[in-house]
């Protein structure tokens, strides 16, 4: 096991992952920005190092400062959280390469599942559904129209090398096409310093199921059971359920052993999240995200079992600590993330909380690293903590997460905690029914 860890992030995934490594006896060192001085992560940890101003450039996403910050304090092991440098594979190849080991799968396996295309053609070779599209990037017009009439329209163009929404367009008919995928190609350019894009059928009325897996590194594999993600604005998740109200036990286990075995084929380490579109009983693949997810404290609550633990059990070598016939499903649990952000506008709301205090009682729990009389600075991701709540099944939980979300209280601040007191009361989301698009033309009609 690792004597000490450095944790390559902030905020509550920081604080998630100081918390997993003091449960374990490890050492942890803590790096941060001047404008994070005052975070809880840094009070908690046994070091901390600055590694630079507030531009995330100049500090979070600085592999030089964190590898000297390595050095400095004898660190063995880094975990980057999410987001940052999670998914970066120089980032793993440089720690390789300074004998420091990288909480996450190799810099092959990020590289494969960074590039959408690539990604697409592994998901494929390995057995996972894929939706109907292009082989591989789009050469030019004539060739965009041949593959969207073979698919049949509408049709998404998607950048190869992002995600997030960039670089993503519909098109309708063929007179929508060229025109969506010049923009798409732009976009992506302009995001993510590569203009190939993809193209792909385009489904009406998805829903966004995700698969938790691990892999051990050698050979064996996994899955956690799934997420439903549906409930996005701008193709970013705001609400994550598991289990999905739209799976049953058949299709869980049926999906879930496919995505098992195709890490374990790949010999894949570590924490993985293969995501699916699922329409009209059939999963689609979108893509794989190589590393810990926002949302994974929900499938901890619904399965007792520490997915942070388990990164650091893989990477140290020790392997798995359950098969896949001791992973069990209990009850239901769901997730809202609170951001610091307008709850319908969305504009974002940085400054000091003068009053904060969270709901707790049975299968409650808030992952947040904020507190009264802290300043959420302007630099960084909006969010500001989780809320998650279990019950025995969805109906006990969202009859809790009710309960809950009447008790959270942030003052000082504007956050999106009226929408959820909101979306808990809508038949829409207490009958399970909705998908991808739900939420925005939700927000159109009340805005």
């Amino acid at each position: 096991m690792f004597q000490k860890i450095l944790i390559a992030n902030r905020g509550e995934i920081a604080l998630r992952v100081l918390r997993a490594c003091k449960e374990l006896g490890i050492q942890t060192v803590v790096v941060h920005s001047t404008a994070d001085a005052d975070a809880m992560h840094v009070r908690l940890a046994d070091e901390s190092v600055c590694i630079g101003p507030p531009p995330s450039r100049d500090s979070y996403l600085n592999i030089h400062q964190i590898v000297a910050a390595c050095e400095i304090t004898g660190a063995d092991a880094v975990h980057p959280g999410y987001g940052f440098l999670s998914e970066n594979a120089k980032f793993a190849d440089i720690l390789a390469a300074h004998n420091i080991t990288f909480i996450g799968p190799t810099g092959d396996h990020i590289r494969i599942m960074g590039d959408k295309i690539e990604a697409k053609r592994t998901a494929k070779r390995l057995g996972i559904p894929v939706v109907p599209g292009s082989d591989g990037a789009v050469s030019d017009e004539k060739d965009a129209k041949r593959i969207a009439a073979e698919i049949g329209y509408p049709v998404i163009i998607k950048a190869s090398a992002g995600g997030g929404g960039r670089g993503m367009k519909v098109a309708r008919t063929e007179d929508d096409l060229i025109e969506a995928l010049q923009t798409a190609s732009k976009e992506a350019g302009a995001a993510f310093g590569d203009d190939a894009v993809y193209i792909e059928k385009y489904l009406e009325k998805p829903r966004h199921i995700e698969l938790q897996v691990f892999g051990d590194g050698f050979g064996k594999g996994v899955h956690f059971g799934e997420r439903d993600c549906s409930l996005q604005r701008r193709h970013q998740k705001v609400w994550e359920e598991a289990n999905s109200p739209a799976l049953n036990a058949d299709q869980r286990a049926r999906i879930g052993g496919i995505c098992a075995k195709a890490v374990a084929d790949l010999g894949y380490s570590g924490a993985g999240t293969i995501e699916f579109l699922y329409e009209d009983g059939e999963f689609y693949f979108i893509e794989m995200n190589t590393r810990l997810q926002v949302e994974h404290p929900v499938t901890e609550a619904i399965t007792g079992i520490d997915l942070v633990h388990e990164q650091i059990r893989v990477a140290s070598g020790a392997g798995l600590s359950v098969r896949q016939e001791d992973i069990k499903f209990n009850g239901h649990a769901i997730e809202c993330r609170i951001n610091a952000e307008d709850a319908r506008t969305f504009t974002p709301s940085p400054g000091t909380i003068t009053h904060f205090h969270t709901p707790g009682g049975l299968g409650i729990r808030v992952d947040s690293g904020v507190y009264s009389g802290y300043r959420i600075p302007p630099y960084y991701d909006s969010l500001i903590g989780k809320l998650i709540v279990h019950g025995r099944n969805r109906v006990e939980c969202m009859m809790r997460l009710r309960r809950a979300l009447d008790e959270f209280v942030v003052d000082g601040i504007k956050t999106t905690l009226p929408l959820f007191r909101d979306l808990v009361g809508n038949p829409d989301i207490a009958n399970g029914d909705y998908d991808i698009h739900w939420l925005e033309k939700y927000l159109a009609k009340e805005g």
